[in-house]
């Protein structure tokens, strides 16, 4: 599929860079609250991942709005519950107060989780056609 005129394919993320006001303060949060490692220091940043992503992070003015947000699919609901944990008992602000998993858009099978980094970048952890019986949320961006 594709484009027949381009004459590659895209492969999988190598990494996506982002500015943050303190590159080793933001790489402690990946890595208590997301389970990132961190891979290596460069000029001026810290560098995070794991076998699915890896994530760059340059000292800078943070710019939280010139990236939407940034979703992670976890396997199963039970999965996207303990995470929802997770978050809550490192403070981490959520989404949604008191009904913090929904769907990803209204009427859309795949539910998840919204929050944000001490920068302010928006993330998402979902499960790909996790619905469950109740009734879809509007208030998702």
């Amino acid at each position: 599929m594709g484009n027949p005129r381009v004459p590659f394919r895209l492969g999988q993320v190598g990494h996506f860079g982002l500015a943050v006001r303190d590159p080793k303060q933001s790489a402690k949060w990946f890595v208590r609250v997301l389970g990132l490692r961190k891979e290596f220091e460069f000029e001026g940043g810290v560098a995070v991942g794991n076998e699915s992503v890896t994530i760059a992070l340059s000292k800078g003015k943070p710019s939280p709005n010139t990236l939407g947000h940034m979703s992670f699919h976890l396997r199963t609901l039970t999965t996207l519950r303990k995470a929802l944990g997770h978050l809550k008992k490192h403070k981490v602000k959520v989404e949604d107060p008191g009904d913090e998993i929904g769907p990803e858009s209204l009427g859309s099978p795949h539910m998840g989780i919204w929050f944000y980094d001490p920068d302010g970048y928006r993330w998402e952890l979902s499960v790909q056609g996790g619905k469950t019986r109740r009734t879809p949320k509007t208030n998702k961006r």
